[in-house]
């Protein structure tokens, strides 16, 4: 789909995306069984010990792909065209400097994810975040009052509701965590520590996270997949027009 065909209800959003040549994007992308990217399809491990296909237990973050939110989905502002969102979001990324994020396999509620080892590295992912967020909050969109309202249902601190209202988005700032997810939501502690297992084996052989670029991911219509749609290099990566790669999806 060319950029041109997105309408008003197009999401757009700023993700953390490892290279498409790391092993990383590999992993991460057939474990989801989607590469966001190109689009194709992937054949996705089968751990040993679950009952289920590994694609019942993923179809959740398969929808939105490989990545880790830095800001979440929004619409643009009126009169802000994806060429402007495009230019500032380079500009942007090209005042982070890249660095090296060491990562774990970890349980968050109910669900399995990547997030930084330690605290330093928590710290750091929400700096970016912020970054990101400042920088782009202008082009966005305010949330719609049914939008507002479905979020304000939810059990939010006074904190993230201030937040939500805000920003458009509650767990922002001080209340950000930087996560890779990895599986839907998983009523059956079985199947979590199945796949918590396969990733603590697999998580030291990929190494840290190199943390050099950003992504600009977009829903062309609710409900739609995310694709990834621009890559964004940090200070020191070479800049990219990904509407120029045969590989980019739209």
């Amino acid at each position: 789909m060319s950029d041109a065909a997105w309408g008003t209800r197009a999401r757009f959003a700023v993700y953390y995306a490892p290279s498409r040549e790391s092993a990383w994007w590999q992993a991460g992308s057939a474990w989801l069984g989607r590469d966001a990217q190109s689009g194709e399809h992937c054949v996705s491990p089968q751990p040993p010990g679950l009952t289920r296909p590994l694609a019942a237990l993923t179809d959740a973050p398969r929808r939105y792909g490989w990545h880790g939110t830095l800001v979440a989905p929004f619409r643009l502002a009126d009169n802000v065209t994806h060429d402007d969102l495009l230019a500032a979001s380079r500009a942007w990324a090209l005042t982070q400097h890249p660095f090296a994020l060491p990562v774990e396999a970890a349980t968050l509620g109910d669900f399995v994810a990547l997030r930084p080892a330690d605290a330093h590295g928590d710290a750091c992912m929400r700096e970016v975040a912020a970054s990101a967020l400042q920088s782009l909050d202008a082009l966005r969109a305010q949330p719609s009052a049914a939008d507002l309202a479905r979020r304000l249902a939810a059990p939010l601190s006074e904190r993230q509701r201030m937040l939500l209202l805000q920003w458009g988005y509650p767990y922002v700032f001080d209340e950000f965590r930087f996560h890779m997810t990895l599986s839907s939501s998983l009523a059956d502690a079985d199947e979590r520590a199945t796949l918590l297992a396969w990733w603590r084996q697999r998580t030291p052989r990929l190494g840290p996270l190199a943390i050099d670029q950003a992504a600009l991911f977009v829903e062309p219509a609710p409900g739609e997949p995310f694709v990834l749609w621009q890559r964004l290099p940090f200070r020191g990566g070479e800049p990219r027009d990904d509407r120029n790669d045969s590989s980019a999806t739209r």
